[in-house]
C-alpha cells in the first residue's frame, strides 16, 4: 500500500453542522489500490480491496444518450433524481444547501463559456479567509447498485479544492437517522450508522498542477486507521491518468455497488467524459442490510490547508442519480 493522505484537521471535513435552514431548501490497464497512511491494524482488513480486471464495465454512451441535453430524463425509470439547473430556484429540488448566499451558491448563465448542455449552471465560489464554499444535498430512496453523475469545471484559477462530492449512508431517511452518515471524521464508521465515498481531486503534494487528478475517498468499517490512530479517508485512484484540465466541461460519473452484509463483495468506479477510469471490488461497507448510500452532496470545499489562491470557483451541471449506467449527455 501506498501512503496516500494524511490526517486531516478534525475540523476541516466532516462538517454536517455546517448545513443550515435556508428557506425552501430544507436542511484499467494496471490499476493500483492507495490506502490513506495505511497502516493496518489486526482488527481491519483492507487486502480485499483490488481493482477489477477481470470484467469490464460499460463504457461510452448511457441512457443519457435518448434524452437531448437531458430534457425529460427524469422519466426514465431507472433515473431516481436529476436536476439540469435550467428552471427554478437555487436548489428547489435539493433538501438541504450549506451556505446558499449568493457570495457562495449562485445560477448562472454559462453558455457563453462552453457549457455542454442548456444555459444555466450551479457556481460554487470559496473565499478563503471568508468561506469555505458550500454545495447542496439530495436524501434520495436507494438501490443495490447506484450511478451518479454530473458536470463539472473549475475555473481557469481555480487551486486544488479540500474535498469534492460525496456519496453517504445513513440508516434511513427519516429523522436524526438521516444525518447518520455525516460527521465522524478520525473516527471508524460504525458498519450499521455509515459509510462514504467521495470523487474528488488529488494533487499529490502538489506534485500535480491544481486541481489534481480523479481520486475516490471513501470511509467504511474495515477502513485502515492512520498511524496517529484515527481514521481518515482511505484513497483509490489508477495508476496513471492525466491531470484534470481547468477552464472545461467534464463529465463525471461513480458507481456503488453495496456489499453482502457481512461480505466484502461491495465495489464502486468512476468514469470521466465516459471513459471507465477505475474499478475496485472487496469494498464490506456495511455490517447491516438496512444501511445503504441515499445521500448525495455536490460542493467543494475549500480550505487554506491546500490552497493558496484567494478566490476558488467550481462550476456544476446535469446531475443525475440512477440504477444503471448513465452516460454523458447527448448534445
Amino acid at each position: 500500500m501506498k501512503i496516500q493522505r494524511p490526517p486531516h484537521d478534525p475540523a476541516a471535513r466532516e462538517h454536517a453542522g455546517g448545513y443550515r435552514l435556508t428557506g425552501a431548501v430544507s436542511r484499467l490497464a494496471v490499476l493500483s489500490v492507495f490506502a490513506c497512511w495505511a497502516q493496518a491494524a489486526p482488527a481491519q482488513d483492507q487486502g480485499a480491496v483490488q481493482p477489477v480486471v477481470d470484467r469490464r464495465l460499460v463504457e461510452g454512451r448511457g441512457l443519457a444518450h435518448n434524452y437531448p441535453e437531458d430534457r425529460g430524463i427524469s422519466v426514465h425509470p431507472s433515473v431516481i433524481f436529476a436536476d439540469d439547473f435550467e428552471t427554478g430556484m437555487l436548489g428547489e429540488r435539493w433538501d438541504e444547501a450549506n451556505r446558499a448566499d449568493e457570495d457562495v451558491l449562485a445560477l448562472v448563465d454559462d453558455s457563453a463559456f462552453g457549457a455542454p448542455v442548456g444555459h444555466r449552471s450551479l457556481r460554487v465560489t470559496a473565499t478563503l479567509g471568508r468561506n469555505t464554499g458550500g454545495g447542496l444535498t439530495k436524501w434520495f430512496e436507494s438501490a443495490d447498485v447506484l450511478y451518479i453523475r454530473f458536470y463539472t469545471k473549475f475555473d481557469l484559477q481555480c487551486d486544488y479544492v479540500h474535498h469534492f462530492c460525496t456519496l453517504r449512508a445513513n440508516r434511513s431517511l427519516l429523522g436524526g437517522d438521516r444525518w447518520s452518515g455525516f460527521g465522524g471524521a478520525g473516527l471508524l464508521p460504525d458498519g450499521g450508522r455509515r459509510f462514504s465515498t467521495a470523487i474528488e481531486p488529488w494533487g499529490e503534494w502538489g506534485q500535480w498542477p491544481p486541481p489534481g487528478r480523479w481520486n475516490f475517498y471513501s470511509y467504511w468499517h474495515t477502513m485502515h486507521p492512520s498511524p496517529d490512530g484515527k481514521y481518515w479517508g482511505n484513497s483509490v485512484r489508477p495508476a496513471e491518468q492525466p491531470t484534470i484540465e481547468r477552464d472545461r466541461w467534464i463529465s463525471v460519473e461513480l458507481m456503488l455497488r453495496h456489499n453482502t452484509p457481512g461480505l466484502a463483495d461491495g465495489e464502486q468506479a468512476f468514469w470521466i467524459d465516459g471513459e471507465l477510469r477505475g474499478h475496485w471490488k472487496g469494498y464490506n461497507w456495511r455490517s447491516h442490510p438496512e444501511l445503504m448510500a441515499n445521500a448525495f452532496t455536490l460542493e467543494s470545499y475549500v480550505t487554506d490547508r491546500w490552497t493558496s489562491q484567494p478566490i476558488n470557483i467550481v462550476y456544476f451541471d446535469n446531475v443525475v442519480i440512477a440504477r444503471e449506467y448513465i452516460g454523458p449527455a447527448s448534445p
